[in-house]
């Protein structure tokens, strides 16, 4: 009788813990931001500066854009790496290309560990330069697990190439089968075509586009997004973004996600 009682007073304590993980809302901020490769808007080299940026919003995920592996302009130094030292983050860097005795790409920073990485590369027609979507798949410390991309698409006037890497970010959502959040400087505005394909799968963070952030001494439109894939598993409950004109020619914008319990995959 008494090995029943005890029996029984265990598996309500599993119950009852298992409640508790899975009534505690899911809370994640995320930042995009372009480093413009460590080089200030003064000319100088300040990772310190770039670093004291993310610390603000002290977030669970960065995607940065811009960024050097180990190149000459940036006295060899990996970015990424010294950016996660300064922080606190683990990092990831992601090649789009080679150049000046180095490599170029894009970088994530991550609170957490990563289950699984890949580098994906866009689309792109000669005479541009090539794209890269940064993926990682990782567990939360509430034992949910999500999809993180963080890219950069192409900068230039005509959106041709921009539309061809926003199509196959769209496909890379055919293989995921866990909540995805996408980051990145998009280089293109609200109601263009490019974030018009986008957004016939993903959900921006900004739904009127009121956060500008290009240029960061006086934002004039938004080119740097946070979207989310599937929309019934996310809720947008912050927006934001930090503006220092000296640190990059980016505004680094943030958002503060929840992931809806219901929802999980």
């Amino acid at each position: 009788m008494k090995k029943s009682i005890v029996v029984a007073f265990m598996v309500v304590i599993i119950l009852l813990n298992y409640a508790e993980i899975f009534s505690k809302d899911v809370i994640i901020k995320v930042l995009t931001f372009n480093i413009y490769h460590g080089e200030t808007m003064k000319g100088d080299f300040d990772l310190d500066k770039i670093a004291s940026i993310i610390n603000k919003i002290n977030p669970d995920f960065v995607a940065l854009q811009e960024v050097d592996y180990k190149t000459n302009r940036t006295k060899k130094y990996d970015l990424v790496t010294e950016l996660a030292y300064r922080t606190k983050l683990s990092p990831l860097f992601g090649r789009a290309m080679y150049y000046d005795g180095g490599e170029y790409g894009e970088g994530i920073l991550s609170k957490t560990t990563f289950i699984k990485t890949e580098a994906i590369p866009l689309p792109y027609t000669d005479n541009h330069e090539p794209r890269t979507a940064l993926l990682i798949i990782t567990e939360l410390p509430s034992k949910d697990t999500i999809c993180f991309i963080g890219t950069h698409l192409d900068h230039l006037k005509n959106d041709n190439n921009r539309i061809m890497q926003a199509k196959k970010i769209n496909q890379i959502l055919e293989k995921i089968s866990y909540p995805v959040i996408l980051a990145g400087d998009l280089n293109d505005t609200p109601h263009s075509r490019t974030i018009s394909i986008l957004e016939k799968k993903w959900t921006s963070t900004s739904k009127d586009n009121a956060q500008k952030t290009f240029p960061s001494n006086s934002p004039e439109e938004k080119i740097d997004y946070i979207m989310y894939y599937p929309q019934n598993c996310w809720e947008v409950l912050d927006e934001g973004t930090i503006c220092d004109s000296i640190a990059s020619d980016h505004c680094a914008y943030y958002a503060v996600l929840k992931l809806k319990n219901k929802n999980r995959k």
